[in-house]
């Protein structure tokens, strides 16, 4: 099973290395398309800003290589918003993998902080993903913008009101908090993930 990471200007790449490490997985952090187009398994994480990070990644024709990548990818936070068609982020167009719009968190009362950042549970799980969770287990998010509830969402959190926590479209999966920091349930959903 060869599993590549993504290597771009975004920070978490090593986190998620050590994560799948921790299942038994030795990933290879990469920016050599035909080292990710061969892969069995694609994993494209991220914490960063959205405009400067989508630049980076047309200047490398790492944009249009995800968007035709054919075998599992999982987007990993920033990961999981790019793959959405629009940022409200520096106002940035992303891949369109999700027809979705990343828009900031507005607090709505005094305790309302951004960025939401801790651990929330998790509802509305579907997929294989989510294969072998109890029902509400905890996973770990920091971000300011979240996706709206949609068709591809496949699980939902709840800060400020409801969001894609998960979604999920043909051989796309992305997670918007970081399963690589989410402990035992995190283990589970890399694992499903290598395992799909």
């Amino acid at each position: 099973m060869k599993v590549a990471i993504i290597k771009y200007n975004a920070g978490n790449i090593y986190s998620v290395n050590h994560g799948l490490k921790r299942i038994g997985v030795t990933p290879v952090i990469t920016d050599d398309p035909a080292i990710i187009r061969t892969a069995d398994r694609v994993v494209f994480p991220g914490q960063g800003e959205a405009s400067t990070t989508m630049s980076y990644l047309r200047g490398r024709g790492l944009d249009r290589l995800i968007c035709e990548l054919k075998q599992p990818v999982l987007g990993i936070c920033i990961g999981m918003q790019l793959m959405c068609s629009h940022s409200e982020e520096g106002d940035t167009g992303c891949f369109g993998i999700f027809d979705a719009c990343v828009r900031r968190f507005v607090p709505q009362r005094h305790e309302d902080k951004v960025p939401h950042m801790g651990w929330n549970s998790l509802a509305g799980m579907k997929g294989r993903l989510f294969d072998g969770l109890p029902d509400s287990p905890y996973v770990y998010f920091v971000h300011s913008y979240y996706v709206s509830v949609t068709g591809d969402t496949a699980a939902t959190g709840d800060y400020i009101h409801p969001f894609s926590a998960a979604m999920h479209r043909d051989n796309f999966y992305a997670t918007q908090f970081h399963p690589e920091k989410s402990g035992s349930t995190g283990e589970v959903i890399l694992r499903n993930f290598i395992n799909l």
